[in-house]
């Protein structure tokens, strides 16, 4: 009792010490306005919103102070009922019978634990949505399904806007750890509080809310129970897999001895704090200050491309705290005549400016320019597209400004291939107009091509026509499912082989069609 007491009253003064504030997400380190330095908030536990007088009194006896295991910690705050069916026992089968993929996806879970469950705690949700990853993406914050969702938790463009998740060609939220968990535990409680169960929330969260509704409705028309097991004959195959999968992780997760299961240790303190910038700076100079590979580093922050980090001082990086310490020492250090940053922006505006033109402007290659924008050979960036290109060094001390950061976009279209060049001999009755007709051109095209200055043209003259490449025939027939059967791929990371797509309905019946194949 009394180290109990002593605990108590280190941590308290701990909190309190230089009146410095309390963060809920994760610990912060500001770097100072000078970019040389920053400071050390306190590092201290997370207090759930609207209870600000919680700091006042710490129980070294809670779970979240004195457990040593995430893992524990997550089982104790288990609060969605067992699930019970075949497709539970199937899954079980499934995961317990490859621990190397167990393995691979909980040691990358190991970075996001402990943030996921201290906002499920301070939220009052059941800690087993912390796995909910495992289903979603296998913890793989870089995921990007068929159906463009993208992330830990998957969100589709347009899921993502409406949880207020900026995506732009320098920076997507929908990979952010922070930002896109905060969004995914938002989405959940709204479902959760639309339907009342949280195994039909998920299923939503799968299927899309609108198509639960409907089901439930059916079934109350018909008579029927509304619980998940009873509903599910009317889900697709994917959804009435998706809550046995979490169903099956979780008794893994609670028992892992029983399924020849082994877990990481996951220690019960942040893997990560958070450090604000002030610079651009390349992704490979703040990884160097870092002192941490690569990519560590782009797993604690995939939100930003392979090369720059932008947005001004509100953005945030996640460290784990001995590297913040490098961090700050060795920019303390950088050569101030060295830039941090080595890329900036450039607006296309002439329609006719090919990548080649853009290349040789800023002295570098094609290639380098589409890779760091991600523009695939023979596409065409479209005028008013924001692209990211080497960085003159007139533009050293000039960074992006976090409007274009935000707001950026690339748009880009087929190159088309070199015209046919076909001849045409006038007869009889020809006349530039009738060709023009004949061969979907203009009067103006044909007189360009052959420097002609008046619209007729004498019998027997040969004409040149530039026509268009004949296009491959698209197939018809294809149509949009509304949603596909689920599977898993072996050892394979499981995003990589799922499709998910939300149909956007009307704002007051929410969002339904969910997609993963």
């Amino acid at each position: 009792m009394m180290l109990h007491k002593t605990i108590k009253t280190l941590l308290v003064a701990a909190l309190f010490c230089g009146n410095l504030p309390a963060l809920t997400h994760a610990n912060d380190l500001s770097l100072h306005p000078s970019g040389r330095d920053f400071q050390l908030a306190s590092l201290s536990p997370s207090v759930p919103p609207g209870n600000p007088g919680a700091q006042d009194e710490i129980d070294p006896d809670d779970i979240s102070i004195t457990e040593t295991d995430v893992w524990e910690r997550i089982r104790q705050g288990f609060g969605i009922p067992d699930l019970s069916n075949q497709q539970v026992t199937n899954q079980l089968d499934w995961y317990s019978a490859r621990p190397d993929y167990i393995s691979r996806t909980t040691d990358r879970a190991s970075r996001y634990l402990f943030h996921i469950v201290q906002e499920l705690e301070a939220r009052g949700m059941p800690t087993e949505l912390a796995l909910l990853p495992f289903i979603e993406s296998a913890f793989n914050p870089h995921a990007v399904s068929t159906a463009k969702a993208a992330g830990m938790w998957q969100f589709i463009p347009s899921t993502g806007r409406d949880f207020n998740l900026k995506q732009s060609s320098f920076q997507d939220d929908r990979r952010s750890v922070l930002a896109s968990t905060d969004a995914a535990l938002t989405y959940l409680q709204k479902l959760y509080n639309m339907f009342g169960d949280w195994q039909l929330a998920l299923a939503a969260y799968n299927w899309g809310e609108g198509s639960v509704l409907k089901a439930v409705k059916r079934n109350q028309a018909a008579g029927l129970p509304i619980d998940f097991n009873s509903l599910s004959a009317r889900m697709p195959a994917e959804t009435r897999n998706y809550v046995p999968k979490l169903q099956a992780v979780k008794q893994i997760i609670a028992n892992p001895a029983k399924y020849g299961i082994t877990l990481p240790k996951i220690e019960n303190q942040p893997y990560f704090v958070t450090i604000g910038k002030t610079r651009d700076m390349d992704v490979k100079v703040a990884a160097q200050l870092a002192e941490l590979p690569i990519d560590e580093f782009r797993a604690l922050n995939p939100q930003f491309g392979k090369y720059v980090i932008a947005g001004g001082t509100r953005t945030r990086l996640l460290l784990p705290h001995e590297n913040a310490d490098k961090f700050k020492a060795n920019l303390a250090k950088w050569d101030k005549d060295k830039p941090l940053c080595s890329w900036t922006a450039y607006k296309v505006t002439d329609p006719r400016e090919h990548i080649e033109a853009i290349a040789e402007k800023f002295g570098t290659t094609p290639d380098v320019i589409r890779d760091a924008n991600r523009i695939a050979p023979k596409m065409l960036v479209k005028a008013g597209s924001t692209i990211l290109v080497p960085r003159p060094a007139s533009l050293t001390d000039k960074d992006i400004s976090p409007e274009i950061a935000e707001n950026a976009r690339i748009a880009v279209e087929r190159e088309a291939p070199p015209p046919r060049h076909v001849t045409v001999k006038v007869g009889k009755k020809d006349s530039l107009a009738s060709i023009a007709k004949r061969h979907r051109v203009s009067v103006a095209q044909i007189k360009s091509w052959n420097k002609l200055k008046a619209d007729k043209v004498a019998i027997g003259t040969v004409l040149e026509l530039q026509l268009p490449q004949k296009m491959a025939s698209s197939k018809k027939g294809s149509r949009r499912q509304l949603a596909g059967s689920a599977r898993h791929s072996g050892g394979k990371k499981i995003v990589s082989s799922k499709k998910k797509t939300v149909v956007a309905q009307a704002r007051s019946s929410g969002k339904a069609g969910k997609k993963r194949t």
